[in-house]
């Protein structure tokens, strides 16, 4: 008898599984990059690398930022670097606003690390089947910038 509400409990768990995987169906690449010390060096740049074979597809491309409390700034520029299958290289500078004019931070979060999530670009089509390589510079003119914990690079299917 007490098998029933085991079995229960297990099939809630099991769908509620199965809704929170349904949600990011559209996922097509997303992975963090770690910053062990919360410092990104001028000189650590950060890939990603991306198999892209749905051409007729559009995709939305997000920039995911994880920064703490002792990030001395409002804002955030990055060089990105994109690396096409064929070599060509595709270079854009980014600005990401991580707080508002008052200082308070826009991410995410409890505590004094927050998550912030940027659209970097709406609605592109990929040219080329293959592997296309996304290389991220901070571009601070500071050598060590401190706060700044995570960045991350997500790819999605609109």
């Amino acid at each position: 008898m007490t098998r029933k509400p085991e079995k229960k409990i297990f099939l809630l768990i099991f769908l509620l599984m199965a809704a929170l995987i349904s949600c990011d169906s559209n996922r097509v690449f997303e992975e963090h990059t770690a910053l062990s010390t919360g410092v990104w060096d001028v000189k650590n740049t950060i890939k990603f690398d991306v198999a892209i074979s749905d051409l007729p597809a559009r995709y939305n491309v997000y920039l995911n930022v994880r920064n703490g409390s002792e990030y001395p700034y409002s804002n955030l520029f990055l060089f990105m670097n994109t690396v096409f299958p064929d070599g060509l290289v595709a270079r854009d500078t980014i600005e990401l606003t991580l707080a508002d004019y008052d200082g308070r931070w826009l991410g995410s979060g409890m505590g004094s690390v927050k998550f912030s999530h940027f659209l970097f670009r709406k609605d592109v089509r990929f040219t080329q089947k293959g592997n296309y390589r996304f290389i991220l510079e901070q571009a601070m003119r500071v050598n060590e910038l401190k706060g700044i914990h995570d960045i991350g690079l997500r790819i999605e299917k609109q």
